[in-house]
């Protein structure tokens, strides 16, 4: 075989690849579970990996056990359900309490509520051009409308803000 006929093959070999990675993607953008979740951002240190904002996911906890005294945090094992409009995480019904492998969430406390959030951050990637959306003005809340795969975290689709109860309005970050 010539050398640029190998190259020609692995070269539609990728494109294959990539175009099916995109295909999958695509199939469970419109068959999965979409549900918007209210975000904790955080700045990551990785300038490898281009611009992006790094979101903790806060959801509805539903069966975690509230820790003992003084042990605010700890990490529990979860699976991640959607119901009436809300991303729930569910305790599993193992009984070990944490398992090394798999979803995490810890609970916190907001005022007198009491949330979970995942231990996995997603990345939303942004353009270079458009300032940071997660620094918010008082009174604003940044969500993330995500696809809820059934293993693994959840996979970011847009950027919202909702201002005081409001509707939730997609941020134009192209």
């Amino acid at each position: 075989m010539k050398p640029l006929f190998k190259g020609l093959v692995i070269a539609v070999i990728h494109v294959c690849l990539v175009a099916g990675l995109g295909a999958k993607l695509l199939y469970d953008r419109a068959t999965l579970p979409r549900v918007w979740v209210s975000t904790v951002p955080y700045d990551p240190d990785l300038p490898i990996r281009g611009r992006y904002v790094s979101l903790q996911l806060v959801v509805q906890p539903y069966g975690i056990k509230e820790p003992q005294q003084g042990r605010w945090g700890a990490p529990q094992s979860v699976v991640l359900r959607v119901e009436g409009g809300q991303l729930l995480a569910e305790a599993k019904p193992e009984s070990v309490p944490y398992a090394p492998s798999g979803l995490h969430a810890r609970l916190i406390k907001r005022g007198d509520e009491k949330l979970a959030v995942l231990n996995e951050p997603v990345a939303f990637f942004i353009p270079e051009h458009v300032p940071d959306p997660s620094r918010r003005p008082p009174g604003e809340q940044l969500l993330v409308e995500v696809t809820v795969p059934k293993k693994g975290i959840p996979r970011p689709i847009r950027l919202g803000v909702r201002k005081e109860g409001g509707p939730i309005v997609p941020l134009p970050l192209k």
